[in-house]
């Protein structure tokens, strides 16, 4: 009987796949924050990558990396995805990614879901996001993270 991978666990397992330049790092204090998260890795907030879930229509999720310098604007993306969007509680977070709130990582995700990225993530040479915890990152390239996430790169405030 095999034991059941923590959430951490399946992001090593997904990134290991993407055979691409990636730095995991657990850390001791939190990132589960944009600003936390770029005091622990000692980068710009701005190449923070805050994943957040929403839903729209019939309670479809949806997946939105952003910078951690931007607010989402629900208005415009509702507008570019032609469909009104919502913020998703922590339940449904948890649901439709199989992690909490300030761990959602675009990797090893529990179902698959759409991934829009914020196109002011493409302008860092490197950006951090959660590793299925809250004091689990990884850093990839912007590029890298749209290859292989399949994600849409939109305008998203």
């Amino acid at each position: 009987m095999s034991k059941k991978k923590s959430s951490v666990e399946r992001v090593q397992a997904a990134l290991e796949e993407l055979d691409i330049a990636i730095d995991f790092q657990e850390l001791p204090q939190s990132t589960r924050t944009a600003v936390e998260a770029a005091q622990a890795v000692q980068s710009d907030v701005g190449q923070i990558v805050k994943s957040l879930v929403f839903i729209s229509g019939a309670n479809q999720p949806l997946l939105i990396l952003t910078s951690g310098t931007n607010q989402v604007d629900e208005n415009l993306v509702s507008q570019t995805l032609g469909r009104k969007i919502r913020f998703a509680n922590a339940d449904i977070v948890r649901r439709q990614t199989g992690f909490a709130i300030g761990g959602v990582s675009p990797y090893g995700l529990k179902n698959e879901i759409p991934i829009y990225i914020d196109e002011d993530l493409l302008q860092h040479p490197l950006v951090w996001a959660a590793a299925g915890s809250s004091h689990a990152v990884f850093s990839i390239a912007p590029q890298d993270l749209v290859d292989t996430t399949g994600g849409k790169v939109i305008t998203v405030h």
